[in-house]
């Protein structure tokens, strides 16, 4: 994995500007990788952080003020922890009880800056984009700032480099009276076919609409209550009804659930009078495909990109990616090779995006693996599968320092748990249990019981469950310091 391309933008105004998260997608073009319960954003697939953490990186320190994260439940976390390994530890995590896409979570978070300052100027930027530039963010970002602090909303059009129809563009209009290298917009174009792409490239009138926005609080939600009310209206009640949980504020679960399902895109920037766009070359990608993240990525001389345990002869322009078994590759030109430990998938680069269709199909079949890894993680750690059997399961279990599982029981299995590093702490009924390296401990059916690690290095355990269903829901929690149901 590549250094580090993160160089904080410094100072874009007078006022810090107020960064926003998004973090709601799955990244299923980047499958097997990118699943829905661990998507790509968590990965680091360009350099040596994440790439939420680079997003999050790209809008820290002098200039900004502590993010707003919108993501979902299920992922809040994976979230908070990847955002502290790398200091951030104020990020205001505003959680979606339901996707409703980009526009109700813009108004949400534009609600919340609101409560302390309605012309807070808010920078809205994907989880999972890729900035080669970073150093070219700063200058544009002062200039959308002040524009934004006019009135207006802004966003940023990356300067194509070729004829790309994976990307929706924008087309330039007149140039904003004061404000230099800001223009309006003359319209957006959905992703074209190649003709059009060419044609659009050629031009020189089109950029790349990176989806990133820059605009007021105010500004933003008097455009959607204009345009969409009833977004409006529900995400209001959504925020005003929140409740904290732990290092989350958990959005309104009804109100959010009755809000329209739309982007910001078709709620907002199209029908708006005040959209505003700076040209930028920042090395944008949205990075989604394994044909993207084959042209990011530092190449052999014969333009081959290698990571895990590879070996190719006679290979050229070819991605191949092992995160398990040794992965040998001969004779082939071209090719995207991805291996997990319980999938792997071939393509040729030119039909990288038709990876989505082949998880729609797994989906069809009711395969696991298209939404789940065998390593589960958890916000005490993770565990992962090893072995599946008709009436038994075996899975390793690593809990974190301090970490505690929920006190629970289960009416269909029993566990057998031996500990082969670290010292846990068991609780078995009215029992409190020491099981230290190379001993075990036996929970019968029904027995309630729960799992901590009282030590400072990372608890390793293996568990033998057996019983007639062996199912994730057959847990009743009866008390967690997480929070979960």
């Amino acid at each position: 994995m590549g250094t580090s391309m993160t160089h904080t933008a410094q100072q874009p105004g007078q006022i810090p500007v107020v960064p926003v998260i998004l973090s709601g997608g799955s990244g299923s073009r980047l499958w097997p990788v990118s699943r829905s319960s661990y998507p790509k954003q968590f990965w680091p697939l360009v350099t040596k952080h994440t790439m939420v953490q680079e997003t999050a990186l790209r809008s820290h320190g002098p200039g900004f003020s502590a993010p707003i994260v919108v993501c979902n439940n299920e992922h809040r976390f994976i979230m908070a922890e990847q955002l502290k390994e790398v200091g951030i530890t104020q990020a205001r995590i505003l959680l979606e009880p339901v996707g409703r896409n980009s526009a109700p979570a813009i108004a949400a978070a534009a609600l919340l800056a609101a409560e302390t300052d309605p012309d807070a100027v808010l920078w809205v930027m994907a989880a999972d984009a890729a900035m080669q530039k970073p150093e070219n963010i700063a200058p544009a970002l002062a200039i959308a700032a002040q524009v934004a602090r006019a009135g207006r909303i802004v966003t940023f059009g990356m300067t194509p480099t070729k004829a790309e129809t994976g990307y929706g563009y924008i087309e330039k209009g007149a140039a904003l009276d004061g404000y230099a290298g800001a223009f309006s917009v003359a319209k957006f174009v959905e992703k074209p076919d190649a003709e059009n792409a060419t044609r659009m490239f050629e031009s020189g009138r089109f950029l790349w609409n990176s989806g990133m926005f820059v605009f007021t609080a105010r500004t933003m939600l008097a455009e959607m209550e204009k345009f969409e009310p009833a977004i409006i209206a529900a995400v209001t009640q959504a925020v005003r009804e929140r409740r904290s949980d732990i290092d989350f504020e958990r959005l309104d679960e009804a109100a959010f659930d009755a809000c329209p399902d739309i982007s910001i895109d078709y709620a907002v920037a199209e029908r708006t009078t005040l959209m505003t766009v700076i040209p930028g070359d920042f090395g944008w990608s949205d990075v989604g495909s394994w044909d993207a993240l084959w042209e990011l990525s530092p190449k052999d001389s014969a333009g081959n990109v290698s990571i895990g345990d590879v070996f190719m002869h006679n290979t050229s322009g070819s991605y191949v990616r092992s995160d398990g078994v040794l992965t040998a590759v001969t004779g082939v030109e071209d090719l995207l090779v991805v291996v997990n430990d319980d999938a792997v998938l071939v393509t040729h680069r030119q039909h990288a995006q038709d990876v989505k269709a082949i998880v729609s199909l797994l989906k069809k079949a009711g395969r696991k693996e298209a939404a789940s890894h065998t390593r589960c993680y958890r916000p005490w750690g993770f565990y992962e599968s090893l072995i599946e059997g008709s009436r038994f399961q075996v899975k390793r279990i690593v809990v974190d320092p301090g970490g505690k599982l929920s006190l629970q029981k289960h009416y269909h299995r029993a566990e057998h748990w031996v500990v082969v590093e670290g010292t846990a702490q068991v609780t078995r009924n009215e029992e409190k249990i020491l099981v230290r390296e190379n001993e075990s401990v036996y929970l019968p059916l029904g027995a309630l019981h729960r799992l901590e690690n009282p030590g400072r290095i990372p608890l390793t355990l293996i568990e033998v469950q057996s019983g007639p269903y062996l199912g994730e829901d057959d847990i009743v929690r009866v008390e967690d310091i997480y929070s979960r149901a």
